[in-house]
């Protein structure tokens, strides 16, 4: 499969910048992947399509304020740094990415807060943009996260092309998330409100937890044409015995298990057995899905829309047909659907 045939035109204006007033009011798009038959309906309406016993796997990862934006020593310069992960709480060390990095070297100093209170010391390089930073802080560890992280802010991605406002810290953030870890969110759960999920339970659909920290690499450009060369950045997940069982027996059962998200499909096909068995699993997964892909353990799959040539529009390709999927967005394009983690949202059955 060829990067070039995940091109269709997007006006930019329909990228999402703001989400819908309430989460479960976005835009539904259902799609049948064997028909390709399309219906429009709202996010809430999704309840309609599942019954008693079914599973929806939600990833409960949590987004912290990864963007800092700071002062290089003697020169007072603007960087932004872009926390990636904690290599070691005690030293303070972090793994992080700087903007522009070709002035950051090995040694400099770096300044945060308007009085310079939070200082860093670059102690490696990486990648090109890539960086190690060690915190000097001396106080408590929970008094360096706090001040951290007050110092960040919501992590938006780039195609949102605006500031980051207060209210991007709840709304960018999915009602269930738990476990901190994310520097993008799982955009397909933040559809789901308290009151779509209480439906839900009344109508006794079951819900399963798996967490996979979105990292950066969600939104790293595929630069190769031929897609079988594309390695995508490794992301750490962690699959429950209790999430196992529930997924399993609901299989046993001929019940539907609804996917909410690329993460979550990512998740579960990194941990299936030959036999199409869920396992428990805690580590790192790099796998890429795209068509053609039989999958072992989704059968509905909820997704925004994505952008043109990403990995995330390729596995949705995957899930719901190359062909459908296409047409379906180019339906999604001309009734106005809104575009991006903000955006509507796609169920494939």
């Amino acid at each position: 499969m060829k990067l070039s045939k995940f091109k269709y035109k997007l006006p930019p204006e329909l990228i999402a910048l703001h989400p819908t007033p309430n989460r479960d009011e976005a835009r539904l798009m259902v799609l049948d992947r064997k028909t390709g038959k399309i219906e429009h309906k709202i996010f809430k309406d999704v309840i309609d399509y599942f019954d008693e016993k079914d599973v929806f796997v939600f990833n409960d990862s949590k987004v912290f304020p990864a963007r800092l934006y700071g002062n290089k020593e003697k020169t007072g310069a603007e960087i932004e740094v872009f926390l990636l992960r904690e290599l070691n709480p005690e030293l303070r060390i972090w793994d992080v990415l700087v903007d522009p990095a070709r002035k950051i070297r090995i040694g400099n100093k770096l300044y945060f807060g308007e009085d310079d209170s939070m200082v860093a010391e670059v102690i490696d390089n990486t990648t090109s943009r890539g960086r190690t930073l060690r915190f000097l802080f001396d106080g408590e560890y929970d008094e360096f996260k706090k001040e951290l992280y007050a110092l960040g802010e919501t992590p938006l991605p780039r195609f949102i092309n605006r500031k980051v406002e207060p209210e991007d810290a709840e709304n960018y953030q999915t009602i269930f998330a738990k476990h901190e870890g994310a520097v993008a969110a799982p955009t397909a759960g933040m559809h789901f409100s308290r009151e779509l999920m209480k439906r839900m339970e009344i109508k006794g659909i079951d819900f399963a937890y798996i967490t996979l920290h979105v990292g950066l690499g969600n939104f790293r450009e595929v630069d190769v044409e031929d897609l079988t060369k594309h390695k995508m950045d490794s992301e750490q997940i962690f699959v429950t015995p209790e999430t196992v069982k529930i997924v399993n027996d609901a299989k046993d059962e001929k019940h539907k298990i609804c996917a909410v998200g690329t993460t979550v499909v990512r998740t579960l096909e990194s941990c299936v057995t030959t036999k199409g068995r869920l396992t428990e699993f805690e580590g790192w997964t790099n796998k890429f899905i795209f068509p053609p892909y039989d999958f072992s353990v989704p059968d509905a799959f909820i997704s925004n829309f994505h952008l043109p040539y990403s990995t995330l529009l390729m596995m949705v390709a995957a899930f719901g047909g190359y062909e459908h999927v296409m047409e379906a967005y180019n339906q999604a394009v001309k009734e106005k659907y809104r575009f991006g983690t903000y955006g509507d949202a796609m169920l494939i059955i």
